[in-house]
């Protein structure tokens, strides 16, 4: 059974979708923690299915590095066999990645490398473009730069908004992610072998 520890910093809906799956008794994963770099709405989750949670509040440590270090305690004390970023509105320090690197995945609503960042539908939207979608990505140092581990997209349709596109592309990377865990669970998906396929 793979362990999984995801990390949150606001509503955690894709935590919930990946909570709802695991909760299934043929789903291959479970998740065993939840955690968050500040008070999120999404521990509500964590608590209705009685997952443990932690807190590593950004604020209040002096550096990035200083609050990875912590983070990376708290992960270590789990020991999970996969670490999903749902939402978390962190970039990580280039030292907690190398260590759990490449163990460590992340959700984009954006079919990168298009449109990386914190705002990947309204740059879409503002771009003019007809179609965006979702990625599921395996996590490096850099912004939404990782190898892809699966993507699919969505059209923007004629009076989309930020709010509008969005709702439509959440469902996607829902059962991306879900589908990517299960693929990692079951050995369908080696994330070693994705990221030495993408080494320079």
């Amino acid at each position: 059974m793979l362990t999984v520890a995801v990390l949150i910093s606001g509503a955690g809906s894709n935590l919930r979708a990946l909570l709802e799956a695991a909760a299934e008794p043929d789903f291959p994963a479970r998740v065993i923690v939840v955690g968050a770099d500040r008070e999120a709405d999404g521990f509500g989750h964590a608590e209705y299915f009685g997952i443990p949670t932690f807190l590593v509040p950004f604020e209040q440590f002096d550096s990035r590095e200083a609050w990875g270090a912590e983070l990376g305690a708290q992960l270590a004390v789990w020991q999970p066999d996969l670490v999903v970023l749902s939402g978390l509105m962190r970039l990580l320090p280039a030292d907690l990645v190398a260590a759990w690197s490449p163990r460590i995945i992340n959700t984009h609503p954006a079919y990168l490398p298009e449109f990386p960042g914190a705002h990947g539908v309204r740059d879409a939207l503002a771009a003019g473009v007809d179609q965006t979608g979702a990625s599921v990505i395996l996590v490096d140092a850099g912004v939404d730069s990782g190898p892809i581990l699966a993507q699919e997209r969505v059209p923007v349709l004629p009076g989309d908004d930020e709010h509008a596109l969005h709702d439509r592309i959440k469902p996607v990377e829902r059962r991306l992610l879900i589908d990517v865990v299960r693929r990692v669970a079951t050995g369908d998906l080696d994330l070693a072998a994705a990221a030495r396929a993408s080494a320079p």
